[in-house]
């Protein structure tokens, strides 16, 4: 199992997802012309203000569906390292990890256009943001290796 490339690369798209699950992903700022200067991070865990004020900082939690996605892409990963004996369907769920790295962009892309339109800000990408195109560049490269080992296989079969 953990002699396959695949596993190696999908063990690497595990440990980014956990990483991604706790660094911030955006930044938002209020404009320069406003009265108080007001930063947030974006993050799985939830949208944090970070400025230095006299007031408690406060977090928003309700940002279920970045940190659902967010978790199902390394619960993913490690589902499919273990199916390596089924390598179809072990294909099928790369195909739906892949799936949820773009819909990663989406969703944060609706809460950009939230932000921008409820908080009034300017928002700024984090390099932590570029985590999810890693991982679907590496479930992509996983599940062209699955395929080869199945063909591999298949043609191992028709020989005997």
């Amino acid at each position: 199992m953990i002699q396959r490339i695949q596993t190696l690369y999908l063990l690497v798209v595990v440990a980014l997802g956990i990483t991604l699950f706790f660094m911030p992903v955006l930044q938002f700022e209020t404009p320069e012309g406003a009265e108080t200067i007001r930063v947030w991070e974006l993050s799985a865990t939830g949208l944090t203000e970070i400025t230095e004020t006299d007031l408690e900082p406060q977090t928003l939690n309700g940002i279920w569906g970045l940190a659902l996605i967010t978790l199902l892409i390394p619960i993913m990963a490690i589902i499919d390292i273990f199916l390596f004996k089924k390598r179809i369907l072990q294909a099928r769920l790369n195909i739906f990890t892949v799936m949820l790295c773009l819909g990663y962009y989406g969703v944060l892309a609706i809460y950009i256009w939230f932000a921008k339109m409820n908080l009034e800000t300017i928002w700024y990408i984090k390099p932590w943001a570029s985590i999810p195109a890693v991982c679907l560049v590496l479930t992509i490269m996983a599940t062209r290796r699955i395929l080869k080992d199945e063909a591999l296989v298949r043609a191992a079969d028709r020989i005997r």
